[in-house]
């Protein structure tokens, strides 16, 4: 039986991002445990006007529906404030955790060792089991601090996969240039499913 993939989401800018990798993982029948911090909630209602809910059983549907309807793979969501879930222990094996998109407050918190919620505490766990954490930022420009914060955490372990896409691939579309950046993430937990062009050069 495959681990499975700790997904987190925290409160930056860009939410397709995770739609767009839950249902790429779903479609490939991967298992995700997903953990949505506090300020997910507000980012939805900002930026799409939409109420994510709390309950566990209506946030899988919601995210199901945010992902294109998808009924295949296994999704399980937790409390962001359930700090006693089973993705907070080192003892329950996972394929590694992807945190996108990632605000660069987690980011601050993760390089200080701070966690104050499931997400961070989760992504904590995976750099003290030694397991892969892939972090996708979508901040620009990034400051002085954010570089030294993103630095201490690849010096850790974490792989940094900031939201930048390629042009070579021809985008014609937003889900396109998307795609490519989750592709890009997933490539380093070592799971290829999503469906783009890749580099055969000249």
């Amino acid at each position: 039986m495959t681990r499975p993939l700790i997904l987190g989401v925290s409160g930056a800018s860009g939410l397709i991002l995770a739609s767009r990798a839950i249902k790429f993982l779903l479609e490939a029948d991967y298992s995700i445990e997903l953990v949505a911090s506090k300020s997910t909630y507000m980012v939805w209602q900002a930026e799409q006007n939409i109420r994510m809910p709390a309950e566990p059983t209506l946030q899988e549907k919601f995210w199901r529906q945010q992902a294109g309807g998808i009924t295949t793979g296994k999704l399980r969501c937790h409390p962001w404030q359930d700090v006693g879930a089973n993705i907070a222990s080192g003892s329950f094996r996972t394929l590694g955790m992807l945190i996108i998109p990632c605000s660069m407050s987690t980011v601050a918190k993760l390089a200080s060792g701070f966690s104050s919620d499931l997400l961070e505490r989760a992504a904590d766990v995976q750099l003290k089991e030694g397991r892969k954490l892939v972090l996708v930022p979508r901040e620009t420009p990034f400051s002085l601090i954010h570089l030294r914060n993103l630095t201490a955490l690849a010096e850790a372990g974490a792989r940094i996969v900031p939201a930048i896409p390629a042009w070579y691939h021809n985008p014609q579309t937003i889900e396109d240039l998307v795609d490519f950046v989750v592709a890009r993430a997933l490539d380093q937990l070592d799971i290829d499913c999503v469906p783009i062009s890749r580099w055969q050069g000249h």
